[in-house]
């Protein structure tokens, strides 16, 4: 099949790309730099041209109460674009647990993307994975402060980004699924003993103290950012570490 991954020199889209190839697809990067905007629209219909599927793996600039924006005007776009070529297949990519914490703006835009997609012309499949192992670090910069990291005990099921990859590029590859696939790494941590783990790594000799108001965490209430019954990527955060 012919796959437009809009978003597809990021860090999930250019893997995603990559497994697509290896399948035998016929996988076409676009982004900014391949003079593609999914905000004014530029480049939109010549990247979707004859695409069997497309992938939309862009991502808000912002996490703040811009990003809902963002989604809306970028979807609009691209479905109008994928339903005049004829696209039979438009995948995204969400969070596991993004209806549950209404509290942040970020996550509340993700669900409105799902909403557009699912009203829209074209069929979808929504892939929902928990939070990458790779932003561990930017999390504890978020509230990192001298000597001391502050972190909540929020439960993380972290999983690795070329996982995520992996399952994107088959879903993609498959039917449309018309709802939600949710993904998830195969163990389930507190961050603040996440943040434990991988200072330990590091060498890094940081305190990690467990604070529940600390950084955007703070606002999820409960394992809703987990699921054990979601499908299980292969691998463990320490092996991923090393």
């Amino acid at each position: 099949m012919k796959i437009a991954v809009i978003g597809g020199t990021g860090l999930i889209g250019s893997q995603v790309v990559t497994d697509l190839i290896a399948a035998g697809h016929e996988a076409v990067p676009h982004s900014k730099s391949t003079g593609v905007d999914v905000i004014s629209g530029q480049g939109l219909d010549q990247a979707v041209a004859g695409a069997d599927v497309v992938v939309n793996l862009t991502n808000s600039p912002t996490f703040d109460e811009a990003s809902p924006a963002f989604f809306r005007t970028s979807m609009d776009n691209l479905l109008a674009a994928a339903h005049k070529s004829g696209v039979g297949h438009f995948v995204i990519l969400s969070i596991v647990g993004a209806d549950q914490v209404p509290e942040l703006d970020y996550y509340k835009a993700k669900v409105l993307q799902e909403q557009i997609l699912a009203a829209g012309p074209v069929p979808y499949s929504i892939v929902r994975a928990t939070q990458f192992m790779e932003f561990m670090d930017a999390v504890m910069s978020w509230t990192a402060d001298g000597e001391t990291v502050r972190l909540p005990a929020t439960p993380i099921q972290p999983i690795a980004a070329k996982d995520v990859a992996n399952a994107v590029a088959q879903v993609a590859a498959g039917a449309p699924l018309n709802s939600i696939r949710n993904i998830a790494g195969p163990e389930i941590f507190p961050l603040d003993e996440l943040g434990r783990i991988t200072l330990s790594h590091k060498g890094d000799n940081r305190t990690v103290v467990t604070d529940p108001t600390a950084g955007m965490f703070a606002a999820v209430k409960g394992d809703v950012l987990t699921d054990e019954h979601a499908h299980l990527a292969p691998t463990r955060y320490t092996d991923w570490l090393s």
